[in-house]
């Protein structure tokens, strides 16, 4: 069962359709009465990082979460779900995350039309991380985002996709996955890193 959390911030309904498109069987997970009997979790999300840390404070997640990821079961951040990882957001100030990763989410430069929107490009550097298998080098995902992570430990780095400059698009560490993009709206290749998800020990 995979649990996909609903925290009032993203698009979790389209995320649930594709997951079972590739065979899944979800749950939306509103309460944490609701994380009894999940093998593996989904953190979506779409908006700021403050209000989204303070709903999950609101709905006790945030512990949940943190306990889940401790357990060793397979996690997965999408978007905000992904900036959400990292310890601290300069977005609206500086806005404490997660910490389940080391890093911090930065706004993009003058120098590049904020936010990111359309399809752009994953450059694979983790070659041995199950989130890729049998997707292409150079494949084509969806973005919309203004600000990005940079992850403390490089070695959790799966892509990087360039935009004004090669930034971290990815990361894969050991149980733990994170898009910056949208497999939900990334077609094809998206419904395969689902799957991949999915069928993952």
């Amino acid at each position: 069962m995979i649990g996909i959390i609903d925290y009032g911030m993203g698009n979790l309904r389209s995320v649930q359709k594709a997951m079972e498109n590739v065979g899944a069987a979800t749950r939306i997970v509103t309460r944490l009465q609701d994380l009894e009997g999940v093998d593996k979790l989904v953190l979506p999300g779409v908006g700021a990082m403050k209000p989204a840390m303070e709903k999950l404070e609101e709905l006790r997640f945030v512990d949940a979460i943190k306990s889940f990821v401790a357990g060793g079961r397979p996690f997965l951040g999408i978007c905000l779900g992904f900036q959400l990882l990292f310890d601290l957001s300069r977005e609206g100030g500086d806005v404490k995350g997660l910490g389940i990763l080391r890093g911090t989410v930065e706004r993009f430069p003058d120098s590049v039309k904020v936010p990111q929107m359309g399809w752009n490009q994953l450059r694979i550097v983790q070659k041995d991380c199950r989130m890729y298998k049998d997707v292409g080098e150079g494949a084509f995902v969806y973005f919309a985002h203004s600000y990005y992570a940079k992850p403390d430990d490089l070695q959790a780095i799966a892509t990087f996709t360039d935009y004004g400059f090669p930034y971290t698009s990815s990361v894969c560490q050991g149980n733990v996955w994170g898009v910056q993009f949208h497999p939900e709206k990334s077609q094809e290749v998206g419904l395969k890193i689902l799957e991949n998800f999915v069928v993952c020990g």
